[in-house]
C-alpha cells in the first residue's frame, strides 16, 4: 500500500516529512520522490541492519534525507523535533521482509533460529527471556489481548511450563502445536508469535505513545499516516481519530489492500491505513 499511504499524507515540495518506521527505506524513497526538489524526510528505524541498508539505498538524495535511530515511540526527542515542525508522519507497524526472513531473528517458526523477536536484537530481552521472567497471568494476558487466543488461559499455562527448555522457534512452535488443535490453513502457533513479538517490543505502549508525540509535532493541518496489521492496533488508531482534538479522521473506514496488491504480496491482506489530521 506504498502509493496510498504515500499520497495520503498530500507530500509537497519544501516539506518536512518523518517515516518513523524506516525499514528498508521504501516509503522513505517514495516520500522523497513526491517532495522533490526540496522537501526532507527524516526516517527512524532502530535496526542497525535496516538503517545501513536504507542509508545506502538512499544516498542519492543527499541531506534531503536522515536517519535517526531509535524506536518510532519517542520519534520526536530522537530526531529533535520542535512542536508544530512536520508536514506529515508516516509509520508502518509490520514487521519487515529483512526481520521475517532472516531465522537469526526468530520471527518465525518457518524459519527455525533463537527464540529472540527484538526489533533491535542489542536491546532488551528476547522473546524466552520474557517467557521465563512472566507469570502465568502476563502470558495469558498477551495471548488475550494481542494474539485474541481462546486457548490463552490452557496455552499460558503450559508455556510457562515449558519456558525453562525453550530456546528457539521450533521448540515454541511445538509447545503450541501439541496444546491447541488446527484451525483452517493457519499454523497454531500463528497467534502466538504475533502476541510475544508484540510483548517484547512493547509495540501496543509504543502507538499509544507515537499517537501523543504525532499530535505535538505536526503543524495543523499536518496528517499522520498508520499502517496496522492487527486488529488492536486500528482500533486505538480509531479511538484517536473519534475521540475529537487534536485529531479528526480523514479516513472513515481503514483503507485495505487492492486484490492485485493482495495476490502479489498475501503480507498486505491484513493491512489497514488510518489517517488522522492535526486540528
Amino acid at each position: 500500500m506504498l502509493r496510498e499511504t504515500v499520497a495520503s499524507l498530500n507530500p509537497k515540495p519544501g516539506g518536512l516529512y518523518v517515516d518513523a518506521t524506516l525499514g528498508l527505506g521504501g516509503h522513505t524513497a517514495a516520500l522523497l520522490a513526491a517532495t522533490a526538489p526540496d522537501g526532507r524526510v527524516i526516517a527512524v528505524d532502530r535496526d542497525a541492519e535496516a538503517r545501513a541498508l536504507a542509508r545506502e539505498r538512499l544516498s542519492g538524495f543527499g541531506d534531503r534525507f536522515t536517519v535517526v535511530e531509535g524506536n518510532f515511540d519517542r520519534f520526536d526527542e530522537r530526531a529533535a523535533l520542535a512542536p508544530a515542525s512536520v508536514d506529515g508522519v508516516l509509520v508502518d507497524l509490520g514487521v519487515s521482509s529483512l526481520q521475517l526472513d532472516r531465522a537469526e531473528r526468530g520471527f518465525s517458526f518457518r524459519r527455525p533460529g533463537p527464540l529472540d523477536m527484538r526489533m533491535d536484537p542489542s536491546q532488551g530481552p528476547t522473546a524466552a527471556d520474557l517467557l521465563r521472567a512472566a507469570s502465568v497471568d502476563e502470558v495469558e494476558e498477551w495471548l488475550r489481548r494481542a494474539g485474541e487466543e481462546r486457548f490463552a488461559g490452557k496455552l499460558a499455562r503450559r508455556l510457562k511450563e515449558a519456558a525453562p527448555a525453550m530456546t528457539t522457534t521450533a521448540d515454541l512452535a511445538e509447545v503450541v502445536a501439541r496444546c491447541v488443535p488446527r484451525r483452517g490453513k493457519s499454523h497454531p502457533a500463528t497467534r502466538v508469535f504475533l502476541a510475544l513479538r508484540m510483548a517484547v517490543n512493547r509495540e501496543m505502549e509504543s502507538l499509544d505513545e507515537l499517537l501523543n508525540r504525532a499530535a505535538r509535532v505536526l503543524k495543523p493541518g499536518g496528517r499522520l499516516a498508520v499502517l496496522t496489521f492487527h486488529s488492536e492496533e486500528d482500533r486505538r488508531v480509531k479511538a484517536a481519530g473519534r475521540g475529537g482534538p487534536p485529531w479528526r479522521a480523514v479516513t472513515k473506514k481503514p483503507v485495505a489492500a487492492s486484490g492485485e496488491e493482495r495476490a502479489a504480496n498475501p503480507r498486505s491482506r491484513s493491512a489497514k491505513l488510518r489517517v488522522l489530521e492535526k486540528i
